[in-house]
């Protein structure tokens, strides 16, 4: 079997083309850094890598890769500023030209990854039953992909796993995310770590189990429409921070309250995975 990744190159796509490597599928990375990238990414050796810009056209990409069996597109840009209206006015129109191309060429599977954003303010246990009511421009653009996409399997079937990511954390996470910067901190001998209240709920997941199941759905050719890729556990980021603390033998106070809760999310929210593990378990049973 032939699977491609895209944005291979970044947090989640290393991960995701270890864990295709560990089961000996045929994996095609692309990304427009694939070159450069390659030196310092001892985990894709070996790997088919190809030089592909999404932005720009996309003809003739399905063939450049292979035609592969699967694609995981993780690629997206414009982040961490979910504020900014280049999602939908730049990246939003770029992907769905890219993976409509890409459908329209052949392509039979098609793993995507969303967000927890597109459930925009609405809080407790998200169920994808939800309606979508993202409130940034990253939400919105997000959700209207998997829309267009769903428009697409109207009149050229084929299988999609729109899987809605939530919090993540592990090796090659973004230096601004909350444990880089903790990390740091230790690293230089701070006596505190500075932080919002801590109070909020959120749902994490290792990076190397986020890797596993978007590689299980692309490898069985899940058609499952929306799923939350999440824990099910609701975590307060203080309890999270001193899980991490007490983990590692960290000793550093905590400066509660020193940032204020972010304004685009919700103090409490996170996903139910029902759904998530009826799949695994019909993916499992079919291998």
């Amino acid at each position: 079997m032939r699977v491609a990744v895209s944005g291979a190159t970044g947090f989640i796509g290393r991960h995701v083309v270890a864990e295709l490597r560990r089961r000996q599928v045929d994996v095609v990375a692309f990304s427009r850094q694939a070159g450069a990238a390659t030196p310092a990414s001892p985990v894709l050796e070996g790997v088919e890598l190809v030089g592909l810009d999404l932005t720009r056209s996309s003809e003739g990409a399905f063939a450049l890769l292979g035609r592969p069996d699967a694609l995981i597109h993780l690629a997206w840009g414009g982040l961490p500023n979910y504020r900014s209206l280049h999602h939908f006015e730049q990246e939003l129109p770029s992907q769905y030209r890219f993976l409509g191309q890409m459908v329209r060429d052949g392509l039979k599977s098609l793993v995507v990854t969303g967000t927890c954003f597109e459930y925009g303010m609405q809080s407790g246990a998200l169920d994808e039953a939800m309606p979508a009511r993202p409130n940034n421009p990253y939400g919105f653009a997000k959700d209207t992909l998997r829309q267009q996409l769903e428009y697409l399997r109207a009149t050229h079937p084929f299988a999609l796993a729109w899987a809605r990511l939530f919090y993540m954390h592990g090796e090659g996470q973004a230096p601004n995310s909350l444990l880089p910067q903790l990390e740091r901190a230790v690293a230089r001998g701070d006596a505190v770590f500075n932080m919002s209240g801590g109070e909020q709920l959120r749902d994490y997941l290792p990076v190397t189990e986020i890797a596993r199941h978007l590689a299980t759905l692309a490898v069985h050719r899940v058609d499952a429409g929306v799923l939350n890729l999440c824990s099910g556990r609701p975590v307060s980021v203080r309890k999270f921070v001193e899980s991490l603390l007490a983990e590692r033998g960290w000793n550093i106070a905590l400066n509660l309250g020193h940032y204020p809760y972010p304004d685009y999310e919700p103090l409490a929210f996170w996903g139910t995975r029902n759904r998530l593990d009826g799949l695994l378990r019909q993916a499992e049973a079919g291998a």
